[in-house]
């Protein structure tokens, strides 16, 4: 089922990859005298990832009885989000980091306000990949962008993001930091889940118990980070290990220690099993495997 699983994640990952190609390479546009923010946009959408927000999407998408040629858009538009968001964390003035996926961060390969632009138009080509999804109804595309905005917005990942450096070197306690991680991380995977179930059309139970997946799943996920970032190497991690001690960063490894905090990473894993069981079918498993996956990752 693993092996099965990971060809999957690859099969889905160069779908959503070309959708995100025809979006960021427009035909017949003259981009004589700023190629070179095209040419950052794509450095870094393109730099590697496991394309999990894109996947899960497109697998909610499907548990509901929607095809994967609805929610390809809807996949595409969150990774370009996704890696906008990446773009700007690894700036000098938010996590200041110089390697991003084993590369040097777009900073560090473009300059700054090359970047900051990079960022800037991947989160507005993300909101104009998910409007224009030919394969759902105006209605269904309206509803995407809402939940993508929401996920991505002031009570998103935008909010996490202020959070995270507001609380930076400050005592935090396990309520604050839960909550900078829901807005940070977990809020664009529900995202994900929110938006398969639209392409879906998918009943509001059903979305719920999605949202629910995602939730538990993102925690999870998180958490993981936290700690690889604590005990991974640089050539495995692909970015800066250790980084988040040396800054001073909350997370869930400086709150509980390592030993709680992979305890917590199975916690959340497990719920989001459960949740899959529930959902059930073909998908459901692939959701089991998914969070597999995510449990058994050393990057």
């Amino acid at each position: 089922m693993k092996e099965a699983f990971v060809a999957e994640l690859k099969r889905v990952a160069e779908t959503v990859e070309k959708r995100m190609r025809q979006a960021l390479r427009a035909k017949g546009v003259d981009r004589s005298g700023y190629e070179k923010l095209a040419e950052a946009m794509e450095y870094s959408v393109f730099a590697g990832g496991k394309r999990i927000r894109p996947y899960l999407c497109i697998e909610m998408c499907k548990a509901f009885g929607g095809s994967e040629e609805s929610a390809v858009a809807y996949a595409a538009a969150l990774e370009l989000m996704q890696t906008a968001s990446l773009i700007h964390d690894d700036l000098p003035a938010m996590d200041n980091d110089d390697m991003r996926r084993g590369k040097p961060s777009n900073h560090k390969a473009f300059g700054e306000y090359t970047a900051i632009l990079a960022g800037d138009a991947l989160i507005i080509e993300s909101f104009f990949v998910a409007s224009t999804n030919i394969f759902c109804s105006m209605q269904q595309n309206a509803a995407a962008v809402a939940f993508l905005a929401k996920g991505t917005g002031v009570d998103g990942m935008c909010g996490g993001q202020q959070l995270d450096l507001h609380i930076e070197g400050h005592p935090c306690d396990a309520e604050m930091l839960k909550k900078t991680h829901r807005l940070k991380t977990v809020a664009l995977i529900r995202a994900a889940a929110n938006m398969g179930c639209v392409a879906a059309s998918a009943s509001e139970d059903k979305r719920l118990l999605a949202e629910s997946f995602a939730t538990d799943l993102g925690f999870a996920f998180q958490i993981k980070d936290d700690v690889l970032d604590a005990v991974s190497t640089a050539e495995v991690l692909g970015k800066t290990p250790g980084k988040d001690a040396a800054d001073g960063k909350n997370t869930y490894v400086s709150l509980y220690g390592l030993e709680k905090a992979k305890a917590l990473v199975k916690e959340y894993s497990d719920r989001a099993a459960a949740t899959a069981r529930e959902i059930g079918g073909e998908s459901g498993e692939r959701l089991l495997a998914l969070c597999e996956y995510l449990l058994e990752r050393n990057n």
